[in-house]
């Protein structure tokens, strides 16, 4: 859509555009090239580009955003930068609000990507000393796309940034090896979509919340007891090969105090539940509020292994099931044993929210299951589409003496 007549707001001058970007979230800002001739060249008026050697980019970068001020309208413009290095390597930056900072290299096409590793030390002991210290400092880092040319040049990047609270990696193809070391700042880390990652190492004591998607790597937390949200999104099955329950151990006691969890069934049948059925001390989520559940369940959907967890989970407020049949799934792995751990009822649980079950069948089979372990009744919604959502009534005590729990009653659907 082009400029017209009525289009008063692309007509104010460039200073008050920039100000009004300024003001909108980062991912409906950038949409805004899309509304007129007049936007996109705003746009281009916030890019910088240089271009220079693989040993520029790190003081390149570094410059941007030394040059920029948020409260300074003089500077507060220039956003955008591109630095070109090498044959066809392209580093992007962009400066978001909120302290915000995404870098993305540009991808290199290869159909077997070269494997690297990357070491992140985002706190050191002696920082470089800066005689011109920026007035932006990076709290949030969307680091994405780094490969094997760009590594060194992120691990260059990242050691100035001594104010560093959240921390997301993604789509980093031939990425084998991750290593982060952050003494005081890192809050929040998120590792996505690196399918290439063999071993995860992360020394951070003051991290609380840690997402990862992707196949299960080598993973060796230490000392992350304080953790409040961990999303473990392992639906793609092992990273490696010859994992053990007890390679699994560490992560077990970082998860162990979380209030929100994502943890995928297979996981817990294969890794958590071999390592429970050994200890002796009783073993309990007992901070654990909302669980996200990620089934797999192909035909006949089983819930032993969720209601032996959710036993474990006296707390629990929240429980979101998503079955996906594509989810990894192992046939050999042995039922969990109905021994784990001590066995509590829910008597929080106030929502439950079911996904992606093959049939409604399976959705009561479950209730049903799900009421012998509650002193509640919870609001049950179902969704096939994860749109349409239905509701479950379970039927009352007295109910159930008349008729039976065979038919649960089913609402009307609700969008």
């Amino acid at each position: 859509m082009e400029e017209t007549a009525g289009d008063i707001i692309s007509s104010l001058p460039s200073e008050i555009l920039f100000h009004i970007i300024s003001l909108l979230p980062f991912e409906s800002a950038i949409q805004t090239i899309f509304l007129s001739t007049r936007w996109r060249l705003l746009w281009n008026m916030a890019l910088v580009q240089k271009h220079g050697t693989k040993e520029d980019v790190a003081s390149a970068v570094s410059q941007f955003l030394t040059n920029f001020n948020e409260h300074d309208p003089r500077k507060n413009t220039r956003r955008r930068f591109m630095f070109h290095f090498g044959k066809d390597s392209v580093l992007t930056a962009i400066i978001a609000p909120n302290n915000k900072l995404h870098l993305h290299f540009s991808a290199i096409k290869q159909e077997f990507p070269r494997r690297f590793g990357l070491v992140l030390e985002l706190n050191p002991q002696n920082p470089i000393h800066q005689p011109n210290p920026p007035a932006f400092f990076v709290k949030t880092l969307n680091l994405s796309s780094v490969n094997y040319l760009s590594n060194d040049i992120v691990s260059s990047i990242i050691s100035s940034f001594r104010f560093l609270e959240n921390l997301k990696i993604s789509g980093c193809n031939g990425l084998r090896t991750l290593y982060i070391d952050s003494n005081t700042k890192l809050l929040e880390l998120t590792i996505f979509d690196c399918l290439h990652l063999k071993s995860v190492c992360i020394k951070s004591p003051k991290l609380r919340t840690l997402r990862y998607r992707g196949p299960l790597p080598w993973f060796w937390p230490e000392n992350h007891y304080n953790l409040e949200d961990a999303m473990l999104d392992f639906r793609k099955g092992p990273g490696y090969r010859g994992f053990e329950s007890c390679d699994f151990d560490p992560v077990l006691l970082t998860i162990k105090n979380a209030e929100i969890l994502t943890l995928c069934k297979w996981t817990f049948e294969a890794l958590i539940c071999p390592s429970l059925s050994s200890v002796e001390t009783e073993f309990q989520f007992y901070n654990l509020k909302e669980l996200w559940w990620i089934d797999n369940s192909s035909e006949g959907y089983s819930s032993d292994s969720l209601i032996t967890f959710l036993k474990l989970c006296p707390s629990l407020e929240s429980l979101f099931i998503t079955n996906d049949p594509e989810s990894y799934h192992m046939a050999s792995t042995a039922a969990c044993s109905k021994q784990v751990g001590k066995h509590s009822e829910l008597g929080n649980l106030k929502v439950v929210k079911l996904e992606g079950f093959l049939n409604q069948n399976d959705e009561i089979k479950f209730a049903e299951h799900l009421q012998e372990i509650i002193t509640v009744d919870p609001l049950i919604l179902a969704a096939s589409d994860g749109i349409c959502w239905r509701r479950l009534v379970i039927p009352s005590q007295s109910q159930q003496t008349k008729q039976g729990v065979s038919n649960l009653e089913v609402l009307a659907a609700t969008q």
